[in-house]
């Protein structure tokens, strides 16, 4: 009796992150949390001995960078960080609420139950790190959440023009030192965006969507105005 040929359409295939992907997210990192600075030239030996890698991934990487508008490539200076100004924050962050806004609407139409479970637990390990005063780890939270929202809108489109700007908000975030009332404000919000995806209220979840990403260009804009423009490494 013949064999009858396997059917390999209901086997999930292996999935590993390339070389390149983790090679872009780790210099993302880099310059979202401040270890790159505005206007910091990108030497490209050092981040090749750094990384173990040869200038062809390097550059790349420094490529996708660009067209998420973290890096400048210029054929005499090489790439160097982006600098983020007051006219950047009043642009990005309204476009980004709307982008937040429609995902938050698409989610509650689309989200099972195992995803709202997710979120919950992701919502719950923030709130453990707000009270431990764990900026860091609670950033790190903070922005799965809104990922994991944006995953659950399953729109392709949407999730790559949400990406085209993510690098430069999170950027943005990092510049903006963070009072104990507007982080008390933030995790409130939270709360609330938490309660309308439960309830799967797509129109009130894109209203909390995008009043929170106000919010944070508010307080960034101010932190702006108080340093003259200058970066400071916190998150909002």
């Amino acid at each position: 009796m013949s064999e009858q040929p396997s059917d390999f359409t209901t086997v999930a295939p292996i999935t590993r992150r390339s070389l390149h992907d983790e090679l872009v997210a780790r210099l993302r990192d880099m310059i979202v949390e401040g270890e790159l600075r505005p206007g910091a030239r990108l030497p490209e030996k050092e981040l090749c001995t750094r990384f173990g890698v040869s200038r062809t991934p390097l550059r790349e990487a420094l490529k996708v960078l660009a067209s998420e508008g973290l890096v400048e490539i210029s054929p005499h200076r090489g790439a160097t960080v982006v600098q983020i100004s007051r006219a950047d924050i009043e642009e990005m962050f309204p476009v980004m609420g709307a982008l937040e806004a429609l995902a938050g609407e698409l989610a509650c139409a689309n989200v099972d139950a195992a995803g709202i479970a997710e979120i919950t637990a992701l919502h719950h390990q923030m709130v453990a790190h707000y009270h431990r005063k764990e900026l860091a780890d609670y950033f790190r939270l903070n922005q799965q959440i809104h990922e994991r929202i944006l995953e659950a809108a399953g729109n392709a489109t949407l999730s790559a023009l949400h990406r085209s700007l993510a690098g430069r908000v999170r950027r943005a975030r990092y510049m903006a030192n963070m009072s104990a009332q507007r982080w008390a404000q933030a995790v409130e919000e939270h709360e609330q965006i938490l309660a309308a995806l439960t309830a799967r209220d797509g129109k009130r979840l894109a209203e909390l969507l995008r009043r929170h990403l106000q919010h944070k260009a508010e307080v960034v804009i101010a932190n702006m105005a108080a340093d003259g423009g200058a970066a400071q490494s916190a998150a909002g």
